[in-house]
């Protein structure tokens, strides 16, 4: 069969499926404080909806998933779905986007289940910052998560840090520190606009380049380091004779769109070929055709524009789409 490519002929072998819009915690760039409308349970996909369709993919080139939300573990025996995708001819790599509050109970049953690794979401080092950004949550608790991830055998660990100006730029050297003796991968991601474009995001966004400088003013010498799994878009470093490492991913201020391989799946069942973008198909009436979602995922590549245009909404300058209303946690992080 024709692999799925976009009219720009990249190839998609990744998909992002959210299994939840339900979160335990409140991070200021992925829900608002107040008024969030989440989805009734009949509205959600079934895992075998999602098992369905990840098999229509899987003999056209699909071979990575990640399970996202919302907070992927408050949705209920999460371990019995990587099982199922685990079991799908095609399928070589199955990872977890998580805040990791729940990884102690569930670690070890996940990594049984199939699970490779997880990108673990960590802002803050500092407990009323930590606070503050998630809205209650306690960093003690995700440290334990991450202690659990490695006990449990997955990975590698990435940490996920969104970088926010005037926020958690001054951590920058103390989570590089948590590399120096560990095996974890730091990754700095810039604040992206979705399902906003304010001023307030645009007050907060900081560029990359922050971290190198950083770095300098440590004393540290970095070299480029290969990741051991997972091809995103990150561009990983890593301090001279450190054992962990560190990414950058810069999706606005230098978008990695030409390389883009990624699909997302919601959690009520829409296909988003791009994260930023309004466009949508509900797959979920299709799960029982497996051509029909075949033929689905072809449409919404074939309308993938080339890049998302997020630069221009940091310039307030018109855009040649529609973004996206959803909010991060409405689509899958």
């Amino acid at each position: 069969m024709e692999p799925l490519t976009d009219p720009f002929g990249r190839l998609h072998d990744y998909m992002r499926i959210s299994v939840t819009d339900r979160c335990n915690l409140r991070c200021i760039y992925c829900m608002p404080a107040e008024g969030m409308q989440f989805q009734p349970q009949d509205e959600i996909m079934s895992y075998e909806e999602i098992t369905a369709v990840v098999e229509a993919l899987a003999p056209l080139g699909l071979s990575k998933i990640r399970l996202t939300g919302g907070e992927p573990l408050v949705r209920k025996d999460l371990d019995k779905l990587v099982s199922m995708i685990a079991a799908i001819p095609g399928i070589e790599d199955i990872s977890l986007t998580t805040n990791g509050l729940m990884l102690p109970a569930k670690a070890a049953l996940l990594k049984q289940a199939g699970l490779s690794r997880v990108n673990i979401s960590l802002d803050s080092l500092r407990q009323d910052r930590f606070a503050m950004i998630t809205r209650g949550g306690e960093v003690a608790k995700v440290l334990k998560g991450i202690e659990a991830a490695e006990a449990a055998g997955l990975s590698p660990i990435k940490l996920n840090v969104v970088l926010m100006k005037g926020i958690n730029d001054d951590e920058i050297k103390d989570f590089i520190s948590l590399t120096l003796n560990s095996p974890l991968n730091v990754r700095f991601i810039e604040y992206m606009p979705i399902g906003s474009a304010s001023d307030a995001w645009r007050q907060t966004y900081l560029p990359l380049e922050t971290v190198v400088e950083a770095c300098h003013e440590a004393g540290w010498a970095t070299e480029e380091a290969d990741m051991p799994s997972g091809n995103g878009p990150s561009q990983n470093r890593r301090v001279v004779g450190a054992r962990g490492t560190f990414g950058l991913i810069h999706p606005v201020s230098e978008h990695f769109c030409d390389n883009c391989n990624r699909l997302r799946l919601t959690a009520d069942g829409h296909i988003k070929a791009c994260l930023y973008w309004a466009d949508e198909y509900n797959v979920r009436p299709l799960t029982s055709d497996p051509a029909a979602v075949q033929a689905l995922f072809r449409k919404a590549l074939g309308n993938k524009p080339h890049n998302h245009e997020m630069a221009l909404a940091l310039e307030r300058k018109a855009q040649s789409n529609t973004p996206t209303v959803r909010r991060m946690s409405q689509i899958g992080g």
